[in-house]
């Protein structure tokens, strides 16, 4: 018998929606190709198997209506299917469930991260070769947006991809613009004056940590109220108009930093640069989970600090915390 069941009487005993949609079927031998069309349609919604012709998905309007067109289409070729609300009771618990879906999702980007560390690789530093692998960027990251669609319980994974296409758009703006590639010797920047525009907040703060964290741990800054500012010996200007150090195309200054500073291929530093981009520039573009938190934690340290020194410091002990989270463990921990 072809349907789709819902458990509806437990859901009312338990007052809420069981937690997973369960798709079984049966494919007959013929048509050939459609025991390859269902399992490539699974794999787009990001279904995983528990068990031969049994796959799930979390529980939610979109996978109800992804599963019964797919019912449908298996029915349509002579199969048999039943979609079911599922609520585990034994030999199979929810954290085993959200394991299957976080493996699935961890070897997506594995992939993905493989792919672009070869592209990395083979590099050329002429326009011609960098356009061709903007190409293939451009499609890696649309395999990403898909893979993160369907990343349904945060797999761990998505760091490694970020942060391997990071440090590919990296190498390919060296090669594109190699004047801004330029990478600077941090030696040459220690015990200079950094400075910046007053009321300092997002990209400021980070890019501050990330001096005096990297750079020059003595750094001294100074804040100045004007828009431009003409360096006196000694100063180098950041995050502000004409800056040494300042916004360059989509990234922010503290993006610019880490490809200048030589520190790109820190892939925990990658991390913090996607929370900071998104934060200042407010286009979502990296979409980490942590960009909400770290945004509220900014903002109460501004509103508490009106001293911008002081909001430096505020700031270093959060930046310094979200590096030492984003950094894997040594071996053997």
């Amino acid at each position: 018998m072809t349907s789709v069941q819902t458990s509806t009487s437990e859901r009312r005993e338990e007052g809420e929606r069981a937690p997973w949609l369960f798709l079984i079927h049966q494919i007959p031998p013929k048509p050939a190709y459609l025991r390859v069309k269902v399992w490539r349609r699974l794999q787009r919604l990001g279904a995983v198997p528990v068990k031969n012709s049994v796959y799930v998905l979390p529980n939610s309007e979109q996978a109800r209506e992804d599963f019964a067109w797919l019912l449908r289409e298996i029915v349509d070729e002579g199969g048999d299917a039943v979609v079911a609300e599922v609520r585990l009771a034994a030999g199979l618990t929810d954290a085993q469930v959200q394991a299957l879906f976080r493996a699935a999702r961890d070897e997506d980007y594995a992939e993905l991260a493989r792919e672009a560390g070869g592209l990395a690789r083979t590099v050329e530093a002429d326009a011609e070769g960098a356009r061709s692998i903007s190409a293939g960027l451009a499609k890696l990251r649309k395999r990403f947006e898909e893979t993160a669609a369907i990343d349904y319980h945060g797999a761990s994974a998505r760091r490694d991809a970020e942060a391997a296409f990071a440090a590919l758009e990296s190498r390919l703006r060296r090669a594109e613009s190699p004047a801004e590639g330029i990478s600077v010797a941090r030696a040459e920047l220690r015990g200079r004056t950094w400075v910046t525009r007053a009321g300092v907040f997002v990209d400021r703060i980070a890019s501050a940590w990330l001096i005096r964290r990297f750079v020059d741990p003595a750094a001294t800054f100074r804040f100045v109220a004007e828009a431009r500012h003409r360096p006196a010996p000694g100063e180098i200007r950041f995050d502000m108009y004409e800056g040494e150090f300042t916004h360059e195309g989509d990234r922010c200054t503290f993006e610019v930093l880490l490809d200048r500073l030589g520190l790109e291929d820190d892939a925990a530093l990658a991390a913090v640069a996607a929370v900071v981009h998104d934060i200042d520039l407010k286009d979502g573009k990296f979409g980490r989970p942590e960009t909400a938190g770290v945004e509220l934690l900014l903002a109460g340290i501004a509103r508490s600090e009106p001293d911008d020194e002081r909001r430096l410091q505020a700031g270093a002990a959060l930046f310094d915390t979200l590096y030492a989270s984003f950094t894997p463990p040594p071996t053997g921990e």
